[in-house]
């Protein structure tokens, strides 16, 4: 016999009903400071399952990228 435990939807809280301490006042929040420091110099890329499990890092991509940078004829950079 096999016994399964009774999960009781009562129990959970409301999304609506969420702690004290888990709400945010955003009332108080203030704009990124680094924001500036970032502009124009950051680009985010989300790499496909399969690259990712070849290159693990930013670091490996980059390195890469700019030897293949390096291979391009001087007239087909961008």
């Amino acid at each position: 016999m096999v016994r399964t435990m009774k999960t009781s939807s009562s129990k959970r809280p409301k999304p609506d009903e969420a702690r004290r301490e888990h709400r945010f006042d955003y009332r108080k929040s203030r704009p990124n400071r680094f924001a500036p420091q970032m502009e124009g110099r950051a680009v985010a890329i989300v790499r496909d399952p399969d690259v990712a499990s070849v290159f693990g890092s930013s670091e490996s991509v980059n390195s890469l990228l700019r030897s293949v940078i390096n291979a391009l004829p001087k007239g087909a950079r961008a």
